[in-house]
């Protein structure tokens, strides 16, 4: 039995979840997070608060079931780097220095997943044997 199939499934769950249960956080937790958002000088907290949450609970969802995974993780690796420099930068606050390192960290995990894909157990696969081609022949491409 090889189970290096199931590795992509696993890193694709130990990176999407904590993004889906962050997002789950933001949807009961509107008025701290867009005053946390406003406090860091982004623009209009509200779009960026819908657009945290769409990302962090959708695509920590999409990510786990590996649907459209490159995209996805190209656009959650985008968030978490721009997530540690608008909200962890405070390099003197070592707490903060841990963040910022926690989300490049993730950022790097994530372009793994954009490079080569979801893997074997994902919808992708499944979905590009339905067109008659496999994940690996469009890699091939």
């Amino acid at each position: 039995m090889d189970t290096t199939r199931y590795l992509p499934f696993a890193g694709r769950l130990l990176i999407g979840l904590p993004f889906a249960m962050s997002g789950l956080g933001k949807l009961a937790a509107y008025g701290n997070t867009t005053a946390m958002i406003a406090v860091v000088g982004l623009p209009v907290p509200p779009l960026a608060y819908a657009v945290a949450v769409a990302l962090e609970l959708g695509g920590g969802l999409m990510l786990i079931a590996g649907y459209q995974a490159r995209l996805i993780a190209t656009a959650l690796a985008v968030f978490s780097v721009a997530a540690a420099v608008s909200f962890h930068s405070n390099f003197a606050d070592q707490n903060q220095m841990i963040h910022f390192l926690k989300n490049v960290m993730m950022a790097g995990g994530l372009l793994q997943i954009s490079a080569f894909g979801a893997g074997a157990l994902s919808l992708d696969n499944r979905l590009s044997k339905g067109r008659g081609t496999s994940a690996s022949a469009a890699l091939a491409h």
